[in-house]
């Protein structure tokens, strides 16, 4: 750690004596099961958050969701109920402010078997959120810390936003985020990092996340079936046609991942809804798929007769890494590099609320928590030792744009 000036390196030593205190903190919010739908269990984590970060002096609100709804297999429009999410504001001396996001939601429901943590090997943590990202959120909280304090405590502005819905496209803290992205120039997401060995995540892809409910008529499919129109029929067409356009776009994704509807082998089946994601690289790519989609809509309704009626949005636009995102790499590459470690990234298809901040112009490092891996799925686990690692990361890095250090 040659590269650390004396009031660094005195700000970052108490670090490594909070290693115990921080993966205790992690085993104790991953045992609270908080996925995207169990509101309970997310308004304990909403408690426990808002206690552990109240010490460092900022304003803390406990907000309600925006409304939201999609298309049940009913094809009927529902609200979808998300979790509060959690504010935390604190102004600096001056007028640089950056903008620190976590979830506390996550992709296991209440009903999943996986509920517990347990090490899989020294030094190697498995349970649900240690990596994705109930450590990461230790990370910001400790980052914090040893900013404010630093000797430059109180010198830069932060809010914290501590959503519950990050796993389900943030549709009901969107308007949150970009409340808070408009008074902030800088943005820090603690997802965890791309790759085990601490690699960022670069460039990312946008999603759009889509229902369509097909309306046609029932019939006897076998006395007067031209009688029918039929939504399934209908559906798949739909499939196919939305499948396509990756074919004329490449740098486009698209998966109809789920169709619902249809009955007894002897009517035709009068209702139908398809569900469908789309991923565009560019902001370009994301305005061919949103006409492309409405083209191939009204074809397909016409050419079956059925009546469509969709929600949805691209509600992560892409990420592309600019001039503006590289000029925060560099200084997080730079405060790695000074701390001892190799800071490396890659482009990914993945999205995350960093997509959100970048899209209402915030440079954005949106991999700034723990190393680990296998998330979303019950092999997840973390690296304890990036606990106090990546906090030395995000504390540097918050120290160096107190300084003014990243260039406008």
């Amino acid at each position: 750690m040659q590269g650390l000036t004396e009031q660094e390196a005195r700000a970052l030593a108490p670090v490594d004596g909070r290693a115990d205190a921080m993966l205790e903190t992690v085993c104790a919010w991953a045992k609270v099961n908080s996925g995207s739908r169990n509101l309970s269990g997310l308004r304990e984590m909403e408690e426990r958050l808002a206690e552990a970060f109240a010490p460092l002096g900022g304003d803390i609100s406990v907000l309600e969701p925006a409304p939201a709804e999609t298309l049940n297999e009913a094809g009927e429009r529902v609200a979808l109920a998300h979790g509060r999410n959690v504010h935390i504001s604190r102004p600096g001396r001056g007028n640089a402010r950056v903008m620190l996001t976590g979830h506390m939601d996550t992709v296991f429901p209440k009903d999943h078997h996986f509920q517990d943590v347990r090490w899989l090997e020294d030094g190697v943590l498995n349970g649900p959120g240690v990596a994705d990202m109930k450590g990461g959120i230790v990370v910001m909280l400790e980052a914090l810390k040893a900013l404010e304090a630093s000797d430059l405590g109180g010198r830069l502005g932060w809010e914290v936003v501590l959503n519950a819905d990050e796993e389900v496209s943030s549709l009901g803290s969107a308007p949150l985020l970009a409340e808070v992205a408009q008074r902030c120039q800088t943005g820090l997401t603690f997802e965890p990092s791309a790759e085990p060995d601490g690699t960022l995540a670069g460039g990312r892809k946008g999603s759009g996340n889509f229902a369509a409910r097909l309306g046609g008529r029932a019939a006897h499919a076998g006395r007067n079936p031209e009688d029918g129109r039929n939504a399934v029929v209908a559906a798949a067409d739909l499939a196919v046609r939305l499948d396509g356009m990756k074919r004329e776009r490449p740098s486009l994704s698209v998966n109809p991942a789920r169709i619902d509807g249809g009955g007894p082998n002897n009517v035709v089946p009068e209702l139908a809804v398809l569900r469908w994601n789309v991923r565009p690289l560019t902001p370009e790519d994301q305005a061919w798929a949103e006409e492309e989609q409405t083209r191939i809509l009204k074809e397909v309704g016409a050419a079956h007769e059925v009546e469509i009626d969709v929600t949805g949005s691209f509600a992560r636009p892409p990420k592309p890494l600019d001039a503006k995102q590289q000029g925060l790499f560099d200084l997080v590459k730079g405060a790695g590099s000074d701390l001892g470690f190799s800071i490396g990234w890659k482009d990914t298809g993945g999205v995350c609320d960093g997509n959100n901040l970048a899209a209402a112009g915030l440079a954005v490092v949106d991999t700034m928590g723990v190393r680990g891996g296998s998330i979303h799925s019950d092999r997840e686990f973390l690296i304890v030792d990036s606990l106090t690692e990546r906090t030395k990361l995000a504390a540097l890095t918050l120290m160096r744009l107190a300084e003014g250090r990243l260039p406008q």
